[in-house]
């Protein structure tokens, strides 16, 4: 039988970690902070648990700093959007492979900066081709999104996933990484909260596999789409047109004024009216 047992890491005594649940989606949202300099973040919040998620910073007496996201999720909405209007000076922060809209977008090797903590950022693409890790080197961890689960992975069947690139970036990024660092999931669906390294190259009934097995795997899962994918697709698309509606007022010239009537925007530009179809949403509402 092999050994996947490891020592364990203990966090340093001034980091603060939390893990937060939304049992619809059974999304994992993780709040980390510097508890000397009060400076937080949270990874992969979810829209319907902002609230939430603002008291318990406030409570704490911290400062949230970033909203981040590992990923453009398909089975909720992102949280970011709301989070910056319940609490200014929060930035939200996603790849920029994504395609998503976001105050920064991370680049490979960057840093994600809350008091005298780091986190660095990982691309692990497959499951959507703007997926990535962070890792905290110092407490031994990593947020690993959808492309690795608790003895799973993330679909590669939409959003640009591809199966072999998937594989590839946990055998290459992930599972090269220290055997006892604990990793967290965006997800998980049997009540399991964390995993190691050392855990899932061993017990991974998908990736501890090989390469043509795992890609057989993957295109025969047959899985129904996400609930939520509909909705997120619709935010993303409120997304592009606000983005075109801003590009023809700077197109048109200075504008005067912005009438929203119904599901159409009209944005008056030296007198006149020149109609854009949009759906309306609010900004807090939108990721970014």
């Amino acid at each position: 039988m092999i050994d996947v047992l490891t020592e364990r890491v203990p966090f340093s005594k001034d980091f603060l970690f939390r893990q937060l649940f939304d049992p619809v989606s059974s999304t994992y949202t993780y709040l980390l902070a510097d508890i000397s300099d009060k400076e937080a973040i949270l990874i992969d919040p979810v829209i319907e648990w902002a609230d939430r998620d603002k008291t318990i910073v406030e409570d704490l007496g911290l400062k949230l700093k970033y909203a981040l996201n590992t990923h453009m999720h398909a089975d909720h909405i992102t949280g970011t959007g709301r989070l910056k209007c319940l609490l200014p000076g929060c930035k939200s922060m996603i790849s920029r492979s994504s395609g998503a809209k976001a105050d920064v977008l991370l680049e490979p090797n960057d840093q994600v900066q809350f008091g005298r903590h780091k986190l660095r950022i990982l691309l692990t693409p497959g499951h959507t081709e703007g997926c990535v890790t962070y890792v905290c080197d110092e407490q031994a961890i990593a947020f690993t999104g959808d492309a690795l689960l608790i003895r799973g992975c993330g679909r590669t069947d939409f959003q640009g996933g591809s199966a072999a690139i998937l594989y590839k970036s946990v055998h290459e990024k992930i599972f090269t990484l220290p055997r006892n660092y604990r990793l967290y999931p965006a997800h998980d669906y049997n009540g399991r909260t964390v995993t190691t390294v050392a855990e899932e190259k061993a017990l991974n009934p998908r990736l501890s596999k090989s390469l043509e097995e795992f890609v057989r795997i993957m295109n025969n899962l047959n899985l129904p789409y996400p609930k939520m994918i509909g909705q997120t697709r619709r935010t993303r698309e409120k997304e592009r047109c606000h983005k075109r509606v801003e590009e023809e007022r700077k197109r048109q010239g200075p504008c005067n004024r912005v009438v929203e009537t119904g599901s159409v925007r009209l944005v008056e530009t030296q007198g006149e009216e020149t109609p854009m179809v949009l759906v309306l949403v609010s900004y807090c509402i939108a990721e970014g």
